[in-house]
């Protein structure tokens, strides 16, 4: 989410701000009257995601981080007095031992996707929440090498599953990926039960600087490398977790305000080697500042309605990348069009009787299972490439893969 300008829409304010994207549409819909697209006496299926493509099973594991350097701007019974955030580490777990009765992490807890559904209007049941690839504790598979680390910021009232479907899939290949909740701005359920919304900062959410707790995670990052556990209830790491991360080659990315403060974090923070915005604002403003120093270090741009063609903010911030540099917009993209709202809001529209143009004005024109095919793909080439120094063909140029999908140099 960015700093609103006049000529933006109410509908693109909205559906910038929340997770899904869903709460514009809704707003204006009659949902009301919008009933489950089912036979009588029959249970919905439940919404799902696409399986990751890579080599390895997939584990994960929560983790509740309290940065005692810093207030918590949040208060209330249970509140620690400093930071909190909630995180979840995806890694390959070992093929052998993955699904040994280890449960599939759903993509949201059950209080807080009940909070969820509340805030956006999305009259649907909690239990048709879909189920990741991730086994919850699985072991880490051992390579023998420590893996590369990816760290993941989510939007301005969003949640930090809303990209499972590329965290996941980097965690296939390879990577150790980190998901950050960025508390008192997003939708998070802590240990203990209680359920935290971006309505609990009583309308001063957006004044959080996401770059600060991307800083924090990053010492925790290093805290597991060094084979402690950063977890403040000190719960079991998963076997192998602390010997896997390579804390010397870290990428992050993220989504709408997470795109952005990726970008600030790596202007603060060099251990960041390589970032990636999914349509990121580059406004300053709701807690980051302007953009306005050079950045030396590898850059993508994966851009829908903040592309630097016709947003100033994002040319500018184009400008000060001195590294390696691309930007790629796949047609027919909106803001929401990257990441699980592409597959998610068309299964849940369904369910709920919404026309296919109701569902269009929410995540685009662009083909759901085309949209995420890019979504595997892009990223994980972008890492490959600047992370393990692999060759990225599809990065080169216009690839006749991707046909929809413009390649700006």
């Amino acid at each position: 989410m960015s700093l609103p300008r006049p000529e933006l829409t109410r509908r693109r304010l909205l559906g910038t701000a929340l997770a899904l994207g869903a709460v514009a549409p809704f707003a204006a819909a009659p949902l009301a009257a919008a009933r489950p697209a089912r036979a009588e006496g029959t249970t919905p299926s439940r919404l799902t995601l696409p399986a990751p493509t890579g080599p390895f099973p997939v584990g994960t594991a929560p983790l509740h981080l309290v940065d005692t350097s810093r207030p918590n701007p949040l208060s209330g019974p249970g509140m620690s007095p400093y930071r909190e955030l909630m995180a979840s580490v995806w890694y390959p777990a070992s093929p052998a031992r993955a699904g040994e009765g280890l449960p599939l992490a759903p993509w949201l807890p059950d209080g807080a996707m009940r909070a969820f559904l509340a805030a956006v209007g999305f009259p649907l049941d909690p239990a048709l929440v879909p189920l990741t690839a991730g086994r919850l504790g699985a072991p880490v598979h051992r390579t023998g090498h420590r893996l590369p680390v990816v760290v993941y910021s989510h939007g301005s009232g969003s949640h930090r599953a809303d990209h499972t479907v590329m965290v996941q899939e980097l965690a296939s290949h390879g990577y150790v990926v980190v998901t950050v909740d960025h508390l008192g701005n997003c939708f998070s359920e802590l240990p203990d039960g209680r359920v935290l919304t971006p309505a609990d900062l009583h309308g001063t959410m957006y004044a959080l600087d996401y770059s600060v707790d991307l800083r924090f995670v990053l010492d925790c990052v290093e805290q597991l490398a060094a084979g402690h556990n950063p977890d403040a209830g000190g719960r079991p790491l998963p076997d192998g977790l602390g010997a896997a991360v390579d804390a010397s080659r870290i990428g992050m990315f993220g989504w709408s305000k997470g795109g952005t403060a990726t970008a600030c974090t790596m202007l603060a923070d060099r251990r960041v080697l390589a970032g990636l915005a999914l349509d990121g604002p580059m406004q300053p403003g709701f807690g980051h500042p302007s953009i306005t120093a050079d950045l030396d270090r590898p850059f993508l741009l994966m851009t829908a309605d903040f592309a630097r063609a016709t947003d100033p903010y994002v040319a500018e911030f184009w400008s000060h990348l001195r590294g390696w540099r691309l930007e790629v917009r796949a047609a027919g993209a909106v803001h929401p069009s990257y990441g699980d709202n592409v597959t998610l809001i068309p299964q849940a529209g369904r369910l709920l009787g919404l026309a296919e143009e109701q569902i269009q004005r929410m995540v685009g024109t662009i083909d759901p299972a085309r949209a995420l095919l890019i979504q595997q793909a892009y990223p994980l080439a972008f890492f490959d490439l600047h992370l393990r120094h692999r060759a990225a063909p599809l990065l080169d140029g216009p690839s006749p893969r991707f046909p929809e999908v413009a390649y700006l140099p």
